[in-house]
């Protein structure tokens, strides 16, 4: 039986419970302050690629140019997903949810890698590779197949932001756009402890493969308590549809006290700085297609927000409006966060292996004690 010195009243959602040590990042709730590896999220937004944060996330440290230059030839390497895998995508119901063709896709890679299993340093940074160039591909490829299409081969001549707006429009973004998304991908890339990125380290603490930790992650960022929120800002603007109704809209949600999407966010209790860049996307693909409406929209949402409730949007909002507004499809938005995510997962994943110890916390019990079996005849 558990005494009052072995255990403690459990910490709902395990929320304020430090449950692991990483130097990957850190989040500063009061102060809207987010880090990778020591660098400021803005700072990493305004000067950096994608690629650069990838290595700064497995490395501890920027790369230098030759460094650079060797990851993005072996990302873009590893680009071309196996041939196995994109028939067998062929064969899986067209309406399958993206995230959960994702899930199973990418499980699927561990069979095309001979170096799957192996937790060694050498090993599992081959694999992060692997998955890292690959990811895009695959979540490119699904949206293709699924409305009739053939996937589009990646063009290793693109980073990793433009082959995937390439592979899944068709036809190259912009310089303007490309950033931006580039951008996007840097500021969802890692954010601590959340849920899926404390299911790779769960998993990978058991010392299971690379791919199956990421797997791990991808079916926890499906669930919609952490995945997915920017798909419903924009299903809630679709269905307002009218910068005019949004105050009685907010004033009947607070009243019958209905959750707004993309506002608030369980740790940030000032501005998401994440949302602050996205913000701007935001305008800038309203400004571009000539579409203002959904950034009118969010902004008076937001403003009634801060006013009336002292709520900030996080990540999900802005980014919803604005990757709409590039054509790309609701249900694709949380299988992009993957392909960014994927570089703070397989981070993780690497450090949680190089200083592993199997995570197996207590639970608090509170059932019953001391029943005594009764015969089911007599029961």
């Amino acid at each position: 039986m558990s005494t009052a010195t072995e255990t403690t009243a459990a910490a709902a959602g395990l929320r304020g419970v430090v449950a692991a040590q990483s130097s990957i990042g850190d989040v500063n709730g009061e102060q809207g302050i987010l880090i990778y590896q020591g660098y400021d999220i803005h700072d990493l937004a305004e000067h950096s690629t994608f690629e650069e944060v990838v290595f700064l996330l497995w490395n501890g440290r920027l790369p230098k140019s030759d460094e650079l230059a060797a990851l993005t030839a072996d990302l873009r390497a590893n680009y071309e997903a196996p041939a196995e895998v994109i028939e067998m995508m062929r064969h899986f119901p067209k309406d399958a949810d993206p995230m959960d063709v994702l899930r199973t896709a990418v499980s699927s890679l561990d069979f095309y890698d001979d170096e799957s299993h192996g937790t060694d340093r050498e090993s599992a940074m081959r694999s992060a590779v692997n998955i890292t160039g690959q990811i895009g591909t695959i979540a490119a490829a699904w949206d293709r197949i699924r409305n009739g299409n053939e996937p589009i081969a990646p063009d290793t001549s693109l980073s990793i932001a433009e082959n995937f707006l390439y592979m899944l429009r068709g036809e190259k973004a912009d310089a303007d756009e490309a950033r931006m998304f580039d951008i996007a991908l840097i500021l969802h890339a890692d954010h601590e402890l959340n849920a899926s990125t404390f299911t790779t380290r769960v998993v990978s603490g058991t010392l299971a493969g690379m791919y199956g930790a990421v797997t791990a992650g991808i079916a926890a960022l499906a669930g919609p308590l952490h995945g997915g929120a920017n798909t419903n800002v924009m299903k809630m603007l679709i269905a307002i549809d009218d910068p005019a109704k949004i105050d009685a809209w907010v004033e009947d949600a607070l009243e019958h006290k209905k959750k707004i999407m993309g506002i608030g966010h369980a740790v940030y209790k000032t501005e998401d700085p994440r949302a602050t860049w996205l913000r701007k996307f935001s305008k800038t693909m309203a400004d571009k297609t000539g579409v203002t409406k959904w950034y009118e929209m969010s902004q008076r949402i937001e403003q009634l927000m801060l006013e009336k409730k002292g709520m900030y949007p996080n990540v999900d909002f802005y980014s919803a409006s604005t990757y709409y507004l590039m054509g790309i499809a609701l249900d694709m938005y949380t299988p992009i966060f993957a392909v960014s995510r994927i570089s703070g997962w397989t981070g993780h994943i690497l450090e949680q292996y190089a200083n592993n110890k199997l995570i197996r916390p207590r639970a608090e019990y509170i059932g019953a004690r001391d029943l005594k079996y009764v015969p089911i005849d007599a029961r």
